[in-house]
């Protein structure tokens, strides 16, 4: 199956011109010719299969033959928020495996103990994008800006929300609180832990402490831990 990513598609035209990249890619890398079938995805939900009419290197041109809306649209929204780690390289990580595995939205939190305090969004989201294509899916994950964490607690959100920390103290497990078919937020923190300052403010903003376990894990595999637990839950 060759899969584009094509989120400025409108499902109520018959007829779709790829980008010049995207057509390069085609063309020049794939081989594809006239006659070919393709699929394609808008980020949205909708999953598209198309022929190719004209087989062109910088614009070439799609007849779309069928759409499926909704395609598998998951029964929950899972939204982490994580701290940027010091090697970039592990973020890159945990969002592909997260985006493979199932996610709606990412944000990046700066907190005190941060080693990081940037990140480019762009870089990151081309990682998601190549991500949604190798495990076709139809939705693409939302990846916030960096913001700080005091700033980022403040946020509304209308559901579930735990921070997951390494502090004494009593912390839920999923299991125990866990509420199927709904919406979840969870906050990972940086190579050193939260603050107990910051803990403190996520409580205060109605955040529960969660456990993901006895190990202490590194900041990409907690977030892929807390990835992987909803998805399993939501079974």
């Amino acid at each position: 199956m060759q899969l584009f990513y094509t989120p400025d598609i409108d499902p109520k035209l018959s007829q779709y011109f790829l980008s010049e990249e995207e057509s390069k890619h085609a063309v020049r890398v794939l081989r594809l010719a006239v006659g070919n079938e393709v699929t394609l995805i808008d980020g949205k939900g909708g999953l598209y299969k198309a022929e190719i009419k004209d087989a062109h290197p910088k614009r070439t041109i799609l007849q779309i033959n069928s759409v499926i809306e909704e395609f598998n649209k998951r029964n929950h929204y899972l939204h982490i928020a994580i701290a940027p780690t010091k090697n970039l390289d592990r973020i890159e990580w945990f969002l592909e495996k997260a985006t493979e595995i199932g996610i709606d939205e990412i944000s990046l939190i700066i907190c005190q103990r941060s080693e990081r305090k940037e990140a480019k969004v762009e870089r990151l989201d081309k990682i998601i994008t190549s991500a949604i294509k190798q495990s076709i899916k139809a939705y693409h994950p939302k990846l916030n800006a960096p913001v700080s964490f005091n700033q980022f607690v403040k946020q509304n959100f209308d559901g579930d929300k735990y921070i997951a920390h390494c502090a004494d103290g009593e912390k839920a497990e999923l299991t125990q609180s866990f509420k199927k078919q709904g919406r979840y937020l969870i906050l990972i923190g940086p190579e050193g832990d939260f603050s107990p300052a910051e803990v403190d403010a996520a409580v205060q903003n109605g955040y529960r402490a969660l456990t993901l376990g006895e190990s202490r894990l590194r900041t990409e595999t907690a977030a892929l831990e807390a990835c992987f637990e909803v998805n399993f839950l939501n079974r």
